[in-house]
């Protein structure tokens, strides 16, 4: 598959940069479109950036344009929005279901989801559930198919630093080769490879609505060297 003309949403983030770097390398892409909130300085020819409102669904239905895959990155922490659950919810729920269903209204055919480990739409875990929420909700819109990444720690170099980030990845990598069988979707992960994970879901020959742990990513990124 070639000539893919995607969206992305959420590149300013760890994961998000990534994919759009990727994106702008792979050949099989002709254009990128990347939905942002303020100007981000990168200039590469097949890519385009909108700034947009999210909340202004004409604006943001017109930002979208046509294309056919839609990678999505976009989160936030609760440290970012200060504990308002109902902001967290509009940011990771309500950004990624209007876009999703805009997109589907402009023909989009495929949706490339970032999500994370162990979500459940029941869990009384308020982000277990929002991000289990978000996946239900994308994955029952008609998309030609659904790819949905549940990573768990992320590793790689943040821009933003986060009180205890640091330690818990080094703990996170001491016991990464203890975690065997059903505990290996725990494993921590580079986010360059959840990036590429994600863009190789993209160019998949299948329907349907598919999830990746751990395992699964490292699957698709073997697959696709």
């Amino acid at each position: 598959m070639r000539d893919i003309r995607a969206d992305a949403i959420g590149v300013t983030g760890q994961t998000g940069k990534l994919v759009m770097k990727q994106i702008l390398d792979d050949h099989a892409f002709s254009s990128l479109r990347i939905l942002v909130r303020r100007p981000y300085e990168l200039q590469e020819p097949k890519l385009e950036m909108v700034l947009v409102d999210f909340n202004n669904l004409p604006e943001l239905k017109n930002a979208i344009g046509m294309g056919d895959t839609i990678f999505s990155c976009i989160g936030t922490t609760m440290k970012q929005v200060k504990g308002d659950k109902a902001l967290y919810r509009t940011i990771d729920f309500d950004i990624n279901v209007n876009v999703a269903k805009l997109a589907l209204d402009n023909g989009f055919t495929r949706f490339i989801l970032m999500s994370a480990v162990g979500t459940n739409p029941s869990s009384s875990n308020f982000y277990l559930r929002l991000k289990g929420e978000t996946e239900a909700a994308i994955a029952a819109m008609p998309f030609e198919a659904v790819h949905i990444m549940q990573p768990s720690m992320l590793l790689g170099q943040r821009e933003q630093h986060r009180t205890g980030e640091k330690f818990a990845k080094n703990i996170s990598k001491a016991i990464s080769p203890l975690l065997l069988g059903a505990m290996g979707k725990y494993r921590p992960i580079e986010s360059s490879m959840v990036a590429t994970a994600m863009i190789a879901a993209s160019k998949l020959p299948v329907k349907g609505v598919h999830r990746y742990g751990y395992r699964e990513m490292m699957g698709l990124i073997q697959a696709s060297k």
